[in-house]
């Protein structure tokens, strides 16, 4: 079988491209290698056939799509971004950029996708009302927040709500650009497989960690913040009360869904389009991520500092219980034993960061 990986240079798509080597599968990578983010080209796996280029550019994925059998798309723009400012970067590199790379699929009669998509499509999780009733709150209030009141609260009667797990048919509900961005690519993606007749999948990753997670920066996930601070031998510094529940989950088992995702296009089973949650089997808060990995490094305790983000979600973690039933995956990587190994793994942006 032969796949296009894009973004296969990067953290998650790095980790896809090994294991879909280890599969036996050709793979052709394609990736504008960010400097802030990605290795050097010298250190791209060698079986990989490998591109330079921005998928936005219509000639370059027309190159990189010949004799694929399969798209597997990873490339975006990722994080939650600084200010509005960065709005038109996220439109051009995730919705513009798939939109070319759908386009180039349709010309090139190529019928299967997998899409990395993400749990900010939902917004705030899924919660329950003192009465067991599945409530969809609203933004949570400043003046709550002030107060270091964290959780949200019913829309009408005003409780407090207990979080609960949600699935794939819960209400979707993008509450900043990046999210918007992923809702869009979804949507895109559909529109793609209903017009050519393709089949598309979409993951939607959870909090993903690992080894070749990008170092600090203003887009890095929570987990690589933390990791980072450690390095710095710095406390890592948690925001709210650090109660923010999560689905940490490991890159390894990021990638091995993408595989099984590519399996089950590849038997012809299933609908057009279907959304997947991918997610740990255990929930963790920000919390226990940061104290976890301050023991594994020896580094100094957490700072739970009470700040807040407006617009940040409190709680949401997922029911992976569809991919498990559909595709047949499942993580492998405990939590305790996934973070003793990331807090001493090289992240990217580090001397010895390296594709091995």
């Amino acid at each position: 079988m032969r796949i296009l990986l894009t973004g296969g240079a990067g953290f998650i798509g790095s980790h896809i491209a090994q294991a879909a080597l280890a599969c036996g599968w050709d793979v052709t990578v394609l990736d504008s290698l960010e400097p802030a983010v990605h290795p050097r080209l010298s250190d791209i796996d060698p079986r990989l056939r490998f591109l330079k280029g921005d998928v936005g550019d219509r000639e370059t994925v027309a190159v990189a799509l010949d004799g694929a059998d399969v798209v597997v798309h990873q490339s975006a723009k990722v994080g939650l971004g600084v200010d509005f400012s960065d709005a038109p970067d996220y439109v051009r590199n995730n919705d513009l950029a798939t939109a070319v790379l759908l386009a180039g699929m349709a010309e090139a009669g190529i019928g299967a996708l997998v899409l990395a998509s993400s749990m900010v499509v939902y917004g705030e999780g899924a919660y329950t009302s003192v009465g067991g009733q599945l409530v969809r709150p609203g933004p949570r209030r400043a003046s709550d927040l002030a107060a270091g009141i964290f959780d949200p609260r019913h829309p009408e009667t005003g409780e407090l709500l207990t979080p609960a797990l949600l699935d794939e048919d819960a209400r979707l509900d993008p509450r900043n650009v990046y999210a918007a961005s992923k809702l869009a690519q979804e949507h895109l993606a559909s529109a793609w497989a209903r017009s050519t007749g393709g089949r598309a999948i979409a993951l939607r990753y959870h909090n993903v960690y690992g080894p070749r997670m990008p170092k600090n920066t203003p887009y890095a996930g929570v987990a690589s913040l933390f990791r980072s601070a450690l390095s710095r031998g710095e406390a890592p510094r948690v925001f709210e009360d650090g109660g923010q529940r999560r689905s940490f989950i490991h890159v390894a088992d990021v990638a091995a869904a993408n595989i099984s995702a590519v399996q089950a296009l590849q038997a012809g089973n299933g609908r057009q389009f279907r959304a997947f949650n991918v997610g740990a089997n255990e929930v963790h808060t920000v919390g226990d991520v940061a104290r976890a990995l301050s023991e594994a490094a020896g580094g100094p305790p957490p700072v739970v500092t009470g700040e807040f983000r407006l617009g940040d979600v409190r709680h949401i973690t997922a029911s992976s219980d569809r991919i498990k039933s559909e595709l047949g995956w499942a993580p492998q990587r405990g939590f305790e034993d996934g973070m003793k190994e990331f807090a001493l793994a090289p992240l990217r942006g580090e001397s010895q960061v390296s594709n091995s």
